[in-house]
């Protein structure tokens, strides 16, 4: 099935609406104006009865016969026939008649259209409708008169009909011719009411990508400043992910060309040595590039990852003690490695935070393994995670060669080290913890140690609503 264009729905239920509107109307319209008719026939017939009954009362019925004879009406006892008056091809008075009869019954004055109704009943006088030959008719027979007549005036129901079509033709006729010319001028209407929506559509399609241009539609109506708004946010949304995706490509490029052409290197001096012991040195400097390789890799991807998984629906309620203790028995090996010490105070029972658990142990992961490639050997840290009032605190302190405070604000920077530097680190840990950070309207500062020398790491998250 087809589908129909924007402009063709609201022009039809634009005229479905109309539609709807008038035909109730011109139901209720044509019963009104039926009954209306029908009242004012109605009135009309028994006001001619009793004017016929009063002639009959104050000139007499002889004077009437010989008048009625003049005039066109047949006062048979004897006569069968009438005049009939005739303009412009009608007959009016063959839809119209009258009778009057004595106290026995017998017809006194008739027109020739009813000499073959029957006498009224004089019991049952009003209004009454029967058909004679072709027609129907509506009578009116008035109660009988001191000298017992009865008069009884007629109409045929087509005269009526007659009088109610001409209305509906006069009344009617008007709107249907207008119709079309409606559903024209609507068409034409809906068309330039839809401009704004023909620019836009030229706007969308003459886009150049990658464009940072704010889209814009001259003189848009109201209606459609969500939209606009709604695409500019989703293209700023769009240009970010393309930014951040060529910002990891030429990462990734960057930072791997370096393991990678050091492990080729090892491997082949292993392969060109004839020496095995020399051999053998190559190939365990080519499997600590590759170790090297592993970690780099591991650490772009848990950027990445942290980087298109900040949506605000997706977060959980997340036990923050429950990650610390994890991430500790992760870096157990690390930390038994080290030459350093390490102080873990933890709060005790649950700290609840709403985010997301992977993101979370990338952060206190970073900071861990941080603090541990800048410590010097029989250095310290204290790692702790504790309550404060409504959020929860983490402090990773120690007594390494710490960062001047001019300079902390760049080490955020991703791929950035600082000049003499310990470790093997690729300037991603702060990067990956400040990333973290955000996604759970953390605040993160780097402060003074304690010991004297050294950095404070300390990381404030907002608590769940529940765990206040």
């Amino acid at each position: 099935m087809s589908r129909r264009s924007l402009r063709s729905r609201l022009r039809w239920l634009i005229l479905g609406v109309i539609a709807l509107v008038l035909l109730p109307l011109g139901i209720y319209s044509l019963r009104r104006t039926n009954n209306e008719v029908n009242e004012l026939s109605d009135g009309r017939l028994a006001q001619s009865a009793r004017t016929l009954q009063t002639l009959i009362g104050e000139i007499g019925l002889p004077a009437l016969q010989r008048h009625n004879a003049e005039t066109g009406v047949v006062v048979p006892i004897t006569a069968k026939s009438t005049q009939e008056m005739v303009l412009h091809g009608h007959t009016y008075e063959s839809e119209v008649g009258f009778q009057v009869f004595d106290r026995e019954g017998h017809p006194l004055l008739v027109t020739g259209n009813m000499t073959e109704l029957q006498p009224p009943d004089a019991t049952r006088p009003g209004f009454q409708n029967v058909r004679l030959g072709r027609y129907r008719w509506r009578l009116f027979t008035l109660p009988p008169t001191a000298d017992g007549w009865v008069v009884r005036a007629a109409e045929r129901y087509d005269s009526r009909r007659d009088i109610s079509v001409a209305l509906w033709i006069e009344h009617g006729l008007p709107p249907l011719i207008a119709l079309p010319v409606l559903a024209l001028l609507l068409g034409w209407a809906v068309r330039r009411g839809l401009r704004p929506l023909d620019a836009l559509a030229e706007k969308l399609d003459t886009r150049q990508p990658g464009s940072r241009d704010t889209l814009d539609v001259a003189d848009a109506p109201r209606e459609l400043e969500p939209v606009l708004d709604a695409l500019n946010s989703q293209f700023a949304l769009l240009e970010e992910a393309l930014e951040r995706e060529r910002r990891f490509s030429a990462d990734v490029a960057h930072e791997l060309r370096t393991p990678i052409a050091s492990t080729m290197i090892n491997l082949e001096n292993a392969q060109a040595s004839h020496d095995a012991r020399e051999a053998g040195m190559a190939l365990s400097d080519a499997r600590a590039s590759l170790a090297a390789l592993a970690r780099r890799v591991e650490q772009l991807l848990s950027l990445a990852r942290l980087e298109s998984s900040s949506r605000a629906d997706q977060r959980s309620d997340v036990d923050l003690l429950a990650v610390a203790r994890s991430v500790i028995e992760e870096l157990s090996p690390l930390i038994g490695d080290s030459n350093v010490e390490l102080d873990v105070a933890l709060a005790e029972g649950e700290l609840t935070v709403r985010g997301h658990e992977v993101a979370l142990a990338a952060l206190l992961r970073n900071l861990l393994e941080n603090a541990l490639r800048h410590v010097p050997d029989d250095g310290c840290i204290r790692f702790m995670v504790q309550r404060d009032e409504a959020q929860a605190v983490i402090d990773v302190i120690d007594n390494g060669e710490g960062i001047p405070p001019e300079r902390r604000a760049a080490v955020f920077t991703r791929f950035h080290r600082e000049a003499g530097s310990r470790g093997d680190g690729y300037g991603l840990g702060l990067s990956i913890v400040q990333r973290a950070a955000q996604m759970h309207d953390a605040t993160i500062e780097l402060l003074d140690s304690p010991y004297g020398r050294g950095l404070r790491v300390s990381v404030r998250i907002p608590l769940s609503p529940q765990d206040h």
